[in-house]
């Protein structure tokens, strides 16, 4: 009789997925392109706005699609597309990746709170990239030629990738996998990944002191087009397989067992989802450090407006992180210019009370119940 009634409720916990009517189709087509136009938006007025602003009458010829040409050309295209357009596209490949993230995290654990972050990735990819920190400005970092300068970006990455592994196999057991035991065990391998941070700190000195403190508040100030093309690969192929996911995540709102006799393979659909949280999340650690609160804010305000529905939550929540990050950083570079504050202080000063906001929701609801 239980199942009966879940599958009742079916058609109005994913009618925006499953549901192929015209309208429904074009109200999709409508939220996605006013949501691209946004990223096209936010990119356009992020060129223009720097320490070296570049505005749009010299930005069309900087561009080279015609315009009047001054001698402030050369400047503002090397400025462009060495510094200015490399860094707009990896803040919104960022964002796009921490925000689906998130989305996929939540669906997983049915749960508006989760985060990749409580399952310990971001910290396990922290806690690499401050030891590598520290370790290629040792006495025989100048020994490591080349490898030195992707360090960084590949401790953070096998960090994170790490991380997973060791929680998959603890979480995992006869071929099944428990989400709550995969979540405590996140919570502990992080609590022990901030204290290696801590332990790292505390033994390195004031030059990589600061290196491990600004990179753990996260920025794009390293942004360059090989970044761009070390992260690129990992975004198309996480973001072109998540819809792939989609159905799965919303059965799964109904619980595991109506999500089994409905069809799905659950726990295929659990070790994909994760292997997609973990890719994307350390991807974006390895690039540009810690960035919080991204991946809880962007989908539950895409929730409020367009449904749970995850076929459109999680191509409108790559593009609503895309938005999200390439402001947060545009404001980060103008607040106090030429210097730049840390972009993890700018979201987390956002999304803190955002979700301190959700907490005291999920408590009166839970108070009501």
């Amino acid at each position: 009789m239980a199942r009966r009634r879940a599958f009742r409720r079916l058609p109005a916990l994913i009618g925006p997925v499953t549901s192929h009517t015209p309208q429904r189709r074009m109200s999709a087509v409508f939220v996605i392109a006013v949501l691209l136009c946004g990223v096209l938006a936010a990119a356009l007025l992020a060129t223009t706005i720097g320490a070296a602003g570049i505005p749009l009458s010299r930005l069309v010829a900087a561009l080279g699609l015609g315009g009047d040409a001054t001698g402030m050309l050369a400047r503002d295209e090397l400025v462009l597309w060495s510094i200015r357009i490399p860094r707009v596209v990896l803040a919104a490949i960022i964002g796009a990746l921490l925000a689906v993230s998130g989305a996929i995290m939540q669906g997983l654990f049915r749960n508006p709170l989760a985060d990749p972050a409580l399952v310990g990735v971001s910290s396990g990819g922290a806690f690499a990239a401050a030891s590598a920190i520290v370790l290629a400005d040792g006495a025989w970092g100048a020994h490591l030629g080349f490898i030195q300068i992707w360090m960084l970006p590949l401790f953070a990455f096998g960090g994170s990738l790490l991380t997973t592994v060791i929680l998959y196999r603890i979480a995992s057991r006869s071929g099944r996998t428990s989400v709550a035991l995969f979540l405590l065990a996140g919570l502990a391998i992080a609590a022990l990944a901030n204290a290696g941070i801590g332990l790292l700190v505390f033994v390195a000195d004031d030059r990589q002191l600061r290196d491990i403190t600004f990179w753990l508040l996260g920025s794009l100030s390293g942004a360059t087009w090989p970044k761009v093309a070390s992260i690129a690969p990992v975004a198309v192929v996480a973001l072109l397989t998540t819809p792939l996911i989609a159905r799965g995540l919303d059965l799964l709102a109904l619980g595991e067992a109506e999500a089994f006799h409905s069809g799905i393979n659950v726990e295929r659909l659990k070790r994909v989802s994760i292997v997609l949280v973990s890719a994307m999340t350390g991807a974006a650690v390895a690039v540009c450090g810690v960035v919080g609160f991204v991946g809880i804010v962007v989908p539950h305000l895409l929730r409020l407006v367009i449904g749970p529905g995850h076929r459109l939550l999680l191509p409108a929540s790559a593009c609503l992180g895309a938005i999200l990050m390439i402001g947060a950083d545009t404001l980060a570079r103008v607040l106090a210019a030429p210097a730049e504050v840390p972009i993890g202080i700018l979201t987390a000063a956002v999304g803190a009370p955002f979700f301190l906001y959700m907490l005291l929701r999920q408590r009166g609801l839970v108070l009501q119940s």
